[in-house]
C-alpha cells in the first residue's frame, strides 16, 4: 500500500471514529430527557379513598406508595366508647388498623402518627396502649395537646402509612 493510501484510510478511520463518537453522543444526551420524561408523567395523582360521609374530607388518600389517613377518634358504631384515655385510644387505633386493612396497609406500614389529647395529664397512659398496641421499631411521633375534640374524644390520632 502507498503512502498516500496508508494517510487517507488513517484519516477516514478518524473521521469515521469521531463521527460515530458524536452519533452516540447526540443519541445518548437526546434519549435521556425522554427516559426522564416518561418516568414522570407515569405517575398518578393522588386517589381519594372512604364512603361518603356528611363531614368534607376523605377517609383516607393515598398518593404513590404513601396512604395518608384523616384522624380517628375512638368510636364504635357511632358512639363514643367509654371509659375514659385507655379504652379510647385502644378503639382508635383499632379504628386505624381497620382502615389499613380495608385498603390494603398494615400497621407495621405506618412511619408517622401525630396524637392530639385533651388532656396532656393522659399523655402516660396514653402510651401504655399506644405502646401495646404497636410494634417496634415505633412510627415516627407527635403529640399536640388541644382544647377540644370531635364528639367529645378525648384522643384523635392520624397516620401516614408507606409500602
Amino acid at each position: 500500500m502507498s503512502r498516500n493510501t496508508q494517510l487517507l484510510v488513517k484519516k477516514l478511520s478518524q473521521t469515521m471514529f469521531v463521527t460515530a463518537c458524536a452519533v452516540g453522543f447526540t443519541m445518548a444526551t437526546n434519549a435521556a430527557p425522554v427516559a426522564i420524561s416518561t418516568a414522570i408523567t407515569a405517575k398518578s395523582g393522588p386517589v381519594f379513598l372512604g364512603d361518603s360521609t356528611d363531614y368534607p374530607f376523605s377517609e383516607a388518600v393515598r398518593a404513590g406508595n404513601t396512604l395518608y389517613l384523616s384522624g380517628q377518634i375512638g368510636l364504635k358504631e357511632g358512639r363514643l366508647v367509654k371509659g375514659g384515655i385507655k379504652p379510647e385510644t385502644k378503639q382508635t387505633l383499632d379504628n386505624i388498623n381497620a382502615t389499613l386493612l380495608k385498603y390494603g396497609y398494615q400497621k407495621s406500614d405506618i412511619v408517622k402518627c401525630m396524637a392530639m389529647l385533651t388532656d396532656m395529664d393522659d399523655f402516660d397512659d396514653f402510651n401504655d396502649v399506644y405502646r401495646a398496641e404497636m410494634a417496634k421499631p415505633y412510627p415516627t411521633r407527635s403529640a399536640f395537646g388541644v382544647s377540644e375534640l370531635a364528639a367529645g374524644a378525648s384522643v384523635e390520632i392520624e397516620c401516614m402509612a408507606v409500602k
